[in-house]
């Protein structure tokens, strides 16, 4: 891993270490890790609805090109 240096608002640094002292991670630099983690999930969910809502209106204009889910359709 790199160590990097991050500047934040003290009121951020204050609500972190709440977090810590309350257990809900093990340090600062978890509960980073864990904040950008959760972003990067947040994106891909958000490029994955982007996706499906294409296929959908997609599907919506072709239907004829969407595969059976079973064979009692072929």
């Amino acid at each position: 891993m790199v160590q990097v240096q991050l500047r934040v608002p003290e009121k951020t640094v204050n609500e972190i270490d709440e977090w810590v002292e309350e257990g809900k991670f093990r340090s600062r630099s978890d509960a980073v890790k864990t904040i950008i983690a959760m972003y990067e999930d947040k994106m891909k969910t958000m490029e994955f609805f982007k996706m499906l809502m294409k296929r959908s209106k997609e599907a919506e204009e072709r239907p004829e090109m969407l595969m059976p889910l079973d064979d009692s359709d072929v």
